[in-house]
């Protein structure tokens, strides 16, 4: 697309690369297609009309600077056609769903020619009821007009396919993730505590209170979930970068996704951590005295 001042039409002066599509009135109703400012399209925006078109808010603002300076304006294809923009509705999705916003652009169907044409329907009965009915209806103007119907939903399946299989391969890689941090947690913090036995043993002897001793026995536990935490933040804005690209609306930086992501691997890790800081609480302190006045070590005493 050229602004309509150019007059040399080499591709390096163009000023967007728009996608185009030809629509006929009512279309952006039916697609739930928002208009923010002039009008849609008419029955009377026909070959004998002036060229008009109505565009998205991507291309009134490369194009034209801000979706009010578009209305009214022009713009040239190559060659030096003018068409006056009347209207301009929000973005959508034209190629993939990831796509960055795109300049596009609608002509009426009545300006332009095509050999096929898509019509959409909106309704609120049943897709199967309503397909008959178009088929009927177009079949009763032309009985060898070929036809094919597709539901809204089916369309996005397609479409929504790769986007679907990467969410359930990262939630199971997720998943497996989980599993093997909270292993690795409870293995640690069953270790430590095995090593202290005594000592924690010693503390209830003494008359430590239960919130010191589980303090003591969870300390280098809660030392490595919050390094891990940080850790898992800065990582996660990294990995949000690509997954933005690959599943359907993620964004780079959702505060909500990612702090509930760590949240929730803390609080596994705190639970893990927690089970053999119970067990060591629930054993005897005497026992363990007797273990290491018993162990039969030299110099140890026999109880």
């Amino acid at each position: 697309m050229f602004k309509d001042s150019t007059t040399d039409y080499r591709p390096t002066n163009a000023v967007a690369d728009a996608v185009n599509y030809d629509v006929s009135p009512g279309y952006f109703e039916a697609a739930g297609t928002t208009l923010l400012a002039g009008r849609a399209m008419t029955w009377h925006d026909d070959k004998n009309a002036p060229d008009v078109a109505v565009v998205n808010r991507e291309f009134a603002r490369e194009v034209f600077g801000s979706v009010d300076k578009a209305i009214g304006g022009h713009f040239k294809f190559a060659g030096g056609i003018r068409a006056e923009v009347v209207g301009v509705v929000e973005d959508g999705k034209y190629k993939t769903l990831t796509e960055d916003p795109m300049p596009a652009m609608f002509f009426p169907i009545l300006q332009q020619t095509s050999a096929f044409t898509w019509m959409v329907v909106r309704s609120q009965r049943d897709p199967q009821e309503i397909a008959g009915a178009l088929e009927r209806t177009l079949h009763g103007v032309d009985p060898g007009l070929p036809l094919m119907i597709e539901t809204w939903n089916q369309q996005l399946n397609s479409a929504l396919f790769a986007a679907r299989v990467a969410t359930v391969a990262l939630g199971v890689l997720g998943l497996l993730g989980a599993m093997l941090a909270v292993t690795g947690i409870f293995g640690m913090a069953s270790y430590v505590v095995s090593k202290r036995l005594r000592e924690l043993g010693i503390r209830v002897a003494l008359g430590a209170q239960r919130k010191q001793v589980l303090r003591t026995a969870l300390g280098r536990a809660f030392v490595v979930l919050g390094a891990g935490s940080l850790a898992g933040i800065a990582l996660g804005v990294l990995a949000t970068r690509v997954l933005s690209f690959i599943v359907y609306q993620a964004t780079p930086k959702d505060p909500v996704v990612l702090g509930g992501v760590v949240l929730a691997m803390l609080l596994l890790g705190l639970f893990a951590a927690w089970i053999p800081a119970q067990k060591a609480l629930g054993v005897d302190p005497m026992i363990l005295l007797r273990e290491e006045y018993g162990s039969g070590e030299p110099g140890a005493r026999s109880w």
